[in-house]
């Protein structure tokens, strides 16, 4: 029994109420279908339909597992859709926007990959850490990190930015290392301009969530800056991990209060809100989601 054809044909049964119209559907014999189901049903250990001569009706076993049923079918079909997506040919100007760090390291080189299967697309990418109206400037999809606040736009999480605590050990052999989150407030913190919980930073803890106010003598829009400014010594920041990473490696950052998991910020495809999404932005979207999957920095968790 293939489950998956098995459990389409439940699906249809249900909602074609008749065997033997599943049966033409599918171009099988009526017998076939009902062996179908009976093995399903042998092979969950529970009775899905109960059948009489003139009636099917769903038993609450049966129920629970229709509406699962469909959410996977719908699942699957949508993957098989994004993947005739990725391999059809678009045409037309892509407008994409995304933030400077990000796009740097990941963002532009995946677009150049991505055109390469697309060769007939033009694309426009653009980078700014500033916050950038999609609707008045006319971009079809804008790669964000972090809450999203504008529920005009429709949006689709590709990714997660997981983040570190750093600083240099030249900082942390001067001022101490912070052992709990709280310690932070004796610290010079630099802090990112553009965080949606402005200086509050926050960490999961084995207890639960902690909420700590952090300050600073240095204020930036840009990860690349804060960056520059721990490696000058000046403080403690909070970066995105796939910012640091060649530096935590190489021994330049340290990464403090690793006990303590900064709160993530989801990596989300924003454009604007309607019935009709183009096939240039579902196709670009899932690539990107893809290619993140692989990215242990960035990958959905």
């Amino acid at each position: 029994m293939d489950r998956l054809t098995a459990m389409g044909l439940f699906v249809r049964i249900v909602e074609t109420g008749s065997f033997s119209a599943v049966a033409r559907e599918m171009n099988m014999t009526q017998p076939t279908v009902s062996k179908q189901l009976t093995a399903l049903e042998r092979h969950l250990k529970t009775r899905l339909l109960n059948r009489s001569t003139r009636q099917l009706s769903l038993t609450e076993a049966g129920s629970a597992y229709y509406e699962s049923s469909k959410r996977i079918l719908d699942t699957v079909n949508e993957a098989e859709a994004n993947l005739g997506l990725l391999q059809t040919q678009l045409a037309g100007v892509l407008r994409i926007n995304c933030s400077i760090g990000l796009g740097q390291i990941y963002v532009g080189p995946l677009v150049l990959k991505f055109q390469s299967m697309h060769p007939g697309l033009m694309i426009d990418l653009a980078y700014a850490d500033r916050y950038v109206d999609v609707v008045e400037e006319g971009i079809d999809v804008a790669i964000r990190i972090g809450r999203l606040v504008d529920s005009s736009l429709a949006a689709r999480r590709i990714g997660t930015s997981a983040r570190s605590i750093i600083a240099t050990p030249g900082y942390l052999k001067k001022h101490g290392t912070p052992k709990t989150p709280q310690d932070l407030a004796g610290h010079n913190c630099i802090l990112y301009a553009y965080l949606s919980t402005g200086n509050e930073w926050i960490f999961q803890g084995k207890d639960g969530e902690i909420r700590v106010k952090v300050s600073g003598r240095l204020r930036a829009n840009n990860g690349e800056a804060i960056k520059q400014a721990v490696m000058a010594d000046l403080g403690i920041a909070a970066s995105p991990t796939w910012l640091i990473q060649d530096d935590l490696e190489s021994g330049k950052l340290q990464q403090i209060l690793q006990e303590f998991t900064p709160l993530p910020g989801e990596i989300n495809a924003v454009y604007p809100s309607g019935r009709h999404v183009s096939a240039k932005v579902r196709a670009f979207t899932e690539f990107l989601k893809i290619e993140f999957e692989k990215i242990p920095t960035l990958r959905v968790r």
